[in-house]
């Protein structure tokens, strides 16, 4: 397949009309790998590249859609990668880096933030880490400064007070919370900024997987809050992400 650049060239030389051009270029922002259809105009059109959700897939799929990527995009992430993929990964991308917590993986290296606005992630408990530091290597992939509020839930609620001033000066804040989901609440009523929550699939019986972190999350009184599914760090900084670079 030819690149845009080679396409714009055969244009310029006479060798190929605009109407097939266009019909070229349409063409050369898809990478058809078979498998998948790899969009490689993405970042053009959103913003931000495509991004590799590793579930599913096989370690060699990934392959492919990483290299398939990788002249049109940087860094490219891989989310939801299982430590057993990665060790077969790591052979055919040497440079790629693996965060075992998140479970997501970078090709390439991250971009240095454009300014000192800054997405700060708040957790209930530390079994919610998972979850937050998926949102946290997505959010810093996409070029943002983060700032990391770790287990400050309403059991023990003096640990939020201590780190609120972190949280107010957030452009946008992050609110990672399982069990009974209480915490987005708690900060939506003490900050002025957006606040996204994400419920977690943590907790006993009755939290259903995240059901009633989710339900109490939609349920909130507090104004200015955002919620989406549950355990989806990636969505929440991706669109925390779109507020904080606005």
């Amino acid at each position: 397949m030819k690149t845009t650049l080679e396409i714009l060239e055969a244009v310029a030389a006479g060798k190929v009309s605009p109407t097939l051009a266009t019909q070229q270029l349409a063409g050369a922002q898809v990478a058809d790998l078979g498998f998948a259809a790899v969009d490689l105009d993405r970042q053009r059109r959103n913003g931000f590249p495509e991004v590799v959700y590793g579930a599913g897939k096989t370690a060699e799929q990934i392959i492919g859609i990483n290299q398939a990527m990788s002249a049109q995009t940087a860094p490219i992430l891989t989310t939801r990668l299982s430590a057993e993929k990665f060790a077969v990964i790591k052979a055919a991308l040497p440079q790629a880096v693996y965060d075992e917590t998140a479970r997501c993986m970078i090709v390439g290296t991250r971009p240095t933030p454009a300014s000192d606005d800054y997405i700060a992630i708040v957790t209930a408990g530390t079994s919610d880490v998972p979850v937050a530091e998926e949102a946290a290597i997505t959010a810093e992939t996409f070029g943002n400064r983060v700032e990391r509020v770790y287990d400050v839930g309403v059991a023990g609620i003096q640990r939020l007070f201590a780190r609120l001033d972190v949280i107010r000066g957030a452009k946008v804040v992050i609110v990672i919370a399982g069990m009974e989901g209480a915490l987005a609440s708690v900060v939506g009523g003490l900050i002025d900024k957006p606040l996204i929550a994400v419920p977690t699939s943590i907790g006993y019986g009755t939290n259903f997987q995240g059901m009633t972190a989710l339900l109490t999350m939609l349920n909130s009184c507090a104004s200015g809050i955002t919620v989406v599914n549950i355990d989806n760090g990636f969505g929440a900084a991706y669109s925390a992400s779109m507020i904080n670079q606005l």
